[in-house]
């Protein structure tokens, strides 16, 4: 049974649509998605060994080890971005890079590397948070709406 926009098309839009069809290419979604869970996975494993690099040797205790540990990783991150090893990365494993901590040092390097011929105010200074810029908004803001809340309930004596 053919839907309501099928029976409003012309020949010509119908067969334009079967050649569409068939030359279509299918994405190996399965594949990808593993790709992305080991790649993540990695990354996240890479993280982990720093974590526990500060924890050995810097003294750092488990309850303050992961500011260093997310800033090392969203550095090397943009390290490898301006490397262009980062961008190879990704394309290979899609959202297993793009997901944890480092696809936003990713996001923020490339919009620099891709606006520094304008001048570093008006092209790098004024462009690299785009992509970035409402992450670091609502991370501010909702950690100042929790912070809200846990002093209002010390205060009121729940916790």
């Amino acid at each position: 049974m053919a839907t309501d926009k099928e029976k409003n098309m012309t020949l010509q839009q119908r067969n334009y649509q079967q050649l569409q069809e068939k030359h279509e290419i299918k994405r190996p979604v399965l594949k990808n998605c593993v790709k992305a869970f080991f790649v993540g996975g990695l990354i996240c494993v890479i993280g982990q060994g720093i974590s526990y690099f500060y924890l050995y040797f810097f003294n750092f205790t488990e309850q303050n080890v992961g500011n260093p540990t997310v800033a090392t990783m969203v550095f090397l991150s943009m390290l490898f971005t301006g490397f262009g090893i980062y961008d190879r990365i990704g394309q290979f494993a899609g959202a297993g890079s793009a997901v944890p901590v480092t696809g936003f040092g990713n996001a923020v390097i490339s919009a620099a590397i891709e606006h520094r011929t304008e001048g570093f105010v008006l092209g790098v200074g004024g462009n690299m948070f785009k992509l970035a810029g409402s992450v670091i908004l609502f991370g501010v803001f909702s950690a100042f709406v929790v912070a809200l809340v846990k002093t209002l309930l010390v205060i009121w004596g729940v916790l």
